[in-house]
């Protein structure tokens, strides 16, 4: 078990975090959300009821969608797109393990059954990681839609107003103001990894060069 453990300790402390975090932002959102009802003279709700308003659902996707459609494009522009120096991109003018044919090695004992399956199995699989990150993008735009609208729409009726569509939502500033401030921040953080990485050095972290690596050394 020890050994299980020690094997996919970054994913487990990861996935312990964000359940952490989860908890403190339903814990907070539910606080903050009774403070709001409470300068419109109305009652505060239990957590149970809290989790039935968009409230909630419109932070939680808002955010997972900024971070995958991040990891989407970050994990396709560097299959062409280089950064000369930082860890993170393929070296240039340079074949790269990567680049390998999965189709060389359909009979390696070890290759994983779409590689060994062929066909189209194995062109949607050698597009996967992409691919998810891309749906799960997706599914986080279509929650932060949704639980988003609820919660417009609750404003809008406890301010007295018509209660609007979900296309007057997606057409609402308040909707792409809500992406935008994710998706720029994401793009800035990753772009600050590629860059600060061309320069700056983390001893043990495969996210880094060796300390001793020259600048200009691309690559891993």
């Amino acid at each position: 078990m020890m050994r299980w453990i020690r094997d996919r300790a970054l994913t487990l402390v990861l996935m312990v975090m964000f359940v952490v975090f989860l908890v403190g932002q339903l814990i907070t959102g539910l606080a903050e959300y009774n403070s709001e009802h409470a300068q419109h003279g109305l009652a505060a709700v239990a957590m149970v009821d809290y989790l039935a308003t968009g409230h909630p659902w419109e932070a939680l996707f808002e955010n997972w969608e900024s971070e995958f459609l991040q990891m989407a494009v970050f994990v396709l522009l560097t299959t062409f797109l280089i950064q000369k120096g930082s860890p993170e991109s393929r070296r240039p003018a340079v074949t790269e393990l990567v680049d390998a044919d999965p189709r060389d090695f359909a009979d390696a004992p070890h290759s994983p059954w779409p590689v060994r399956r062929g066909g189209w199995i194995l062109r949607l699989y050698e597009h996967s990681l992409g691919l998810a990150f891309v749906l799960l993008f997706l599914m986080a735009w279509v929650g932060h839609a949704l639980g988003g609208f609820a919660q417009y729409a609750a404003d809008q009726v406890t301010h007295n107003q018509p209660h609007p569509g979900l296309t007057d939502y997606l057409t609402s500033s308040r909707f792409w103001f809500e992406s935008f401030q994710n998706w720029q921040s994401e793009f800035l953080a990753i772009a600050s990894m590629v860059w600060l990485a061309v320069y700056l050095r983390q001893r043990w972290s495969p996210e880094s060069k060796p300390v001793h690596a020259p600048h200009d050394e691309t690559g891993r």
